[in-house]
């Protein structure tokens, strides 16, 4: 099979797999972290330090010794584990907020059109909003930088638009076709992990979790609460694409779902003796019906969760096998500002099954598993699914669960990989798309924010009709021709149409809640849960 057609038939997971990139460099699983002091005794030299002496002091020219010492630092790491990394100090500031669940900035969301940086959603609350910044405010330049140089890329936009809590962001904007100058004091902006939470129906709730960050627990907690006092009785968890991130939020929600003092986790390593994580307080929910949703993204603290409620018979697992693992990091701080996430343990569900799967054919083979799985029909089959590494293991429910291979779910959602999905996810995915999207809701802001919820958008609104005959005129230089699409086609696009247009109304909830309307695991979650 040539690399195009691997690309094509893999169409329906290329948004997912990016995540792997931050799963790798974006965890610290244990809950301490080391310093970089005291990690040695005596004075004895090794090798490398001797070749490091050799190199400064000896060297026919002048070397980059930082660099260097990266260099052989990150080829250690290669002989480790996948997960086992270094961070250079220019990645450690991003690898470290992606976990911490904030970052310093103005509190907006931003998208290049036709090389200008607009102004997508202001987070409520925030310094931009206080400002009074506007959706749809085109940003010209900041603190006499120019934001609309040819060929600025996101992360360079970032770069000038974030900065300290207290200091100044002087934006020259663009709106309505005027120029007007709004001053914004930036501060502390949350970066929320529960991506949506709402009722699907009056005793239904459902809660999408991203990732699992400082501050996701509490935020879990918020969302629960919400939901219970909306009449909640069963719930429907979202996994699905969650890398994972810090363990013990994961144990903390576990304890929610779980009575008495119930075994969640344990973490064993060479060097690290058995911990065990216990159910230590009273839970929110230990008795309303739970479903976890789960894919092959769904990793490491997702798959502690997981791991924990299913050993327990405590939630129903739909979807697919999760990714596989199940070792813990620490990171230590090096003298450079550099830092080491080093795998100190594997972790086992409370019936003793790890979760990790092997990778001792290297790093390549290791990450390219997702694709044998796709390409050898387990995604889309069944049948195709087999038990993984070790020994079986029996519930209390008499389910038999297998080790060393991530999550088999009790009941499997195969993967779309349909033609009309594949022609959907490339039309809707292009810059174009997402510009007429934008440029559609400016042009119907009024009569979209009248709706006065997700659900009322998705069955009332009126200009279906309307936003089919506007994106077939609009030009899709980067996309496939959608005159050309089938019904099926057609109503796969104009829900995410609809759900990105919700989005900009209701933030992610809204998408959710559109898109859900039809999504094949969650239909199946309502079935078990009736």
């Amino acid at each position: 099979m040539t690399v195009n057609k691997k690309l094509k038939v893999w169409q329906p997971l290329l948004f997912s797999l990016v995540l792997i990139a931050g799963m790798l460099l974006g965890y610290k699983l244990g809950d301490r972290a080391g310093n970089g002091k005291g990690l040695f005794s005596g004075n004895r030299k090794n090798p490398l330090q001797e070749a490091l002496y050799l190199i400064r002091n000896h060297y026919v020219d002048s070397v980059n010794m930082d660099s260097i010492q990266g260099y052989a630092i990150q080829e250690m790491m290669d002989q480790l584990d996948p997960h086992s990394v270094y961070l250079p100090p220019v990645d450690l500031k991003e690898a470290n907020e992606e976990l911490s669940g904030n970052f310093e900035g103005i509190g907006v969301e931003f998208n290049l059109f036709r090389d200008t940086v607009h102004v997508v959603t202001v987070l409520p609350g925030g310094p931009s909003e206080k400002a009074g910044l506007k959706v749809g405010d085109q940003l010209l330049g900041v603190n006499d930088s120019s934001l609309t140089r040819k060929g600025f890329t996101v992360a360079g936009i970032k770069s000038l638009i974030r900065g300290p809590r207290g200091s100044e962001a002087v934006l020259d904007v663009l709106r309505d076709k005027k120029h007007i100058q709004v001053t914004v004091i930036r501060g502390r902006i949350p970066v929320p992990s529960v991506d949506a939470a709402y009722m699907i129906d009056k005793t239904t709730g459902y809660l999408k979790l991203t990732k699992f960050t400082e501050t996701s627990y509490e935020e879990f907690m918020q969302s629960m609460e919400t939901l219970q006092q909306s009449g909640m009785k069963s719930l429907v968890f979202d996994l699905r694409g969650n890398g994972g991130g810090f363990m013990n939020e994961a144990v903390d929600m576990a304890d929610e779902f779980l009575d008495g003092d119930k075994l969640i986790v344990y973490t064993e390593g060479y060097n690290s003796k058995k911990r065990e994580y216990r159910c230590k307080r009273p839970g929110l929910f230990e008795k309303g019906k739970l479903v976890l949703l789960v894919d092959e993204l769904s990793a490491s603290a997702s798959e502690v969760l997981a791991g924990a409620l299913q050993d327990w018979c405590r939630a129903t697992i739909i979807g697919r096998r999760t990714f596989g693992k199940g070792l813990v990091q620490e990171q230590h701080q090096l003298h450079d500002g550099s830092a080491i996430r080093l795998t100190v343990a594997r972790y086992y569900t409370p019936l003793g099954r790890s979760i990790q799967r092997p990778y001792e054919k290297g790093r390549k083979v290791y990450m390219e598993e997702l694709w044998e799985r796709f390409s050898n029909g387990e995604m889309s089959s069944a049948d195709s699914v087999k038990s993984h590494n070790g020994n079986p293991y029996t519930t209390l429910c008499n389910d038999t669960l297998y080790g060393g291979g991530g999550i088999t779910p009790g009941i499997f959602i195969p993967i779309d990989t349909s033609a009309s999905l594949q022609k959907a996810n490339r039309a809707t995915v292009s810059a174009d798309f997402n510009n007429f999207i934008y440029t559609y809701y400016l042009q119907h802001k009024n009569s979209i924010d009248k709706m006065k919820s997700p659900a009322d958008f998705l069955q009332g609104y009126p200009g279906n009709d309307d936003l089919w005959r506007g994106l077939s005129g609009a030009s899709l230089a980067d996309s496939v021709p959608v005159t050309s699409f089938n019904t099926a086609e057609k109503e796969m696009v104009l829900l995410r149409l609809k759900g990105l247009l919700a989005r900009y109304r209701w933030r992610n909830t809204g998408y959710y809640q559109v898109v859900n309307s039809a999504d094949p695991m969650v239909l199946k979650a309502l079935e078990v849960l009736k």
